[in-house]
């Protein structure tokens, strides 16, 4: 069985999402966001799908995200729709490397301002296939797919993942095949003491303004801290010794800055593992194109019915029959 249709004999072998799949085309990697992301926060979504199906999960993810990212954009998303009718009148292309299609990538929108300065690949993108203001981003690890909003955009990430869980447990968007969970990034940040402190007492803060005082006291939370495989890479055992760089790849000094911030935000909190009200969850980003020795992660404060807490703290998954061991952990 191929991902892409060849002639009627693979067609016909092929799933109806596989069919379906073959028309999405695949965008351009954003060569500029890694650089990005080690100088500015960015929002967007870290997908855990089935390794060494990455591109059928970049097709589907585009075609679930698309039905909600650009309503919320706007502001004109409503739960009581179809996620059809919420669709946006206007879309651009995503920028990503694997299609033959002429799209402008950063090299050429580079080249087309004439005047030497960087056009955002986002205004320059084509009106077809992606989804707005979202680029995809080139990481180092199989079974993971990212996807950043620019620095300068707000958009309520949370929302968006809570809406298409509701919209998949409702049946009025089909259940993904190779995505397994949406991971929503509030902000990333280099993984340092002050910046990881400042991040999760930012996030906090609006939390407990948006709640209102709504909130139990005292505020149960949890940390979830997931470092996908990072301190067993042969760069960081060689410099291990670097306290500075690498201080926070332990479970237990993440978890007390967190903690501390959490706690400086809110006196009255306790870590609660089983029934948490608010999660704040740190990923690691594998990003591919950065120097050794930066570490990048993504923060969010979750509330409870976006995370399960068996096996691990995590985000929800999509399906009830995601595997553990057939996607990135």
């Amino acid at each position: 069985m191929t991902e892409a249709a060849g002639g009627r004999t693979d067609e016909e072998g092929m799933s109806p999402w596989e069919q379906h799949s073959a028309v999405i085309n695949l965008p351009r990697f954003d060569y500029n966001a890694p650089s990005s992301l080690l100088r500015n926060s960015h929002p967007g979504f870290l997908i855990t799908c089935t390794i060494k199906r990455e591109k059928s999960a970049t097709k589907e993810a585009i075609s679930i995200l698309r039905k909600f990212v650009g309503p919320f954009n706007t502001g004109d998303y409503d739960c009581s729709k179809n996620p059809e009718e919420n669709g946006t009148s206007k879309r651009r292309k995503t920028c990503t490397e694997d299609t033959g299609e002429e799209c402008l990538d950063i090299k050429e929108a580079e080249s087309a301002s004439g005047d030497g300065k960087l056009v955002s690949p986002v205004k320059a993108e084509t009106d077809k296939d992606g989804v707005t203001g979202l680029s995809l981003v080139k990481l180092t690890r199989n079974g993971l797919l990212l996807f950043t909003f620019p620095s300068t955009t707000l958009p309520d990430t949370v929302n968006i993942v809570s809406s298409i869980i509701q919209a998949l447990e409702s049946g009025s968007v089909s259940l993904p095949v190779w995505c397994h969970r949406i991971f929503p990034i509030q902000a990333t940040c280099n993984l340092n003491e002050k910046e990881l402190q400042e991040v999760v007492s930012m996030l906090v803060k609006k939390v407990v303004a948006a709640k209102q005082g709504k909130l139990e006291r005292p505020l149960k939370f949890a940390v979830g801290f997931n470092r996908r495989g990072i301190e067993e890479t042969t760069f960081v055992k060689e410099n291990s010794n670097d306290s500075k760089a690498f201080s926070l790849l332990d479970r237990n000094k993440c978890f007390g800055v967190v903690a501390s911030a959490v706690n400086h935000v809110v006196k009255d909190s306790v870590v609660d593992l089983r029934s948490p009200e608010l999660s704040v969850l740190v990923e690691l980003l594998p990003l591919s194109g950065v120097p050794n020795g930066s570490t990048i992660v993504a923060v969010s404060v979750l509330p409870r019915n976006l995370v399960s807490t068996k096996p691990r703290l995590c985000i929800k998954a999509l399906t009830s029959n995601t595997k553990e061991g057939s996607v990135a952990s």
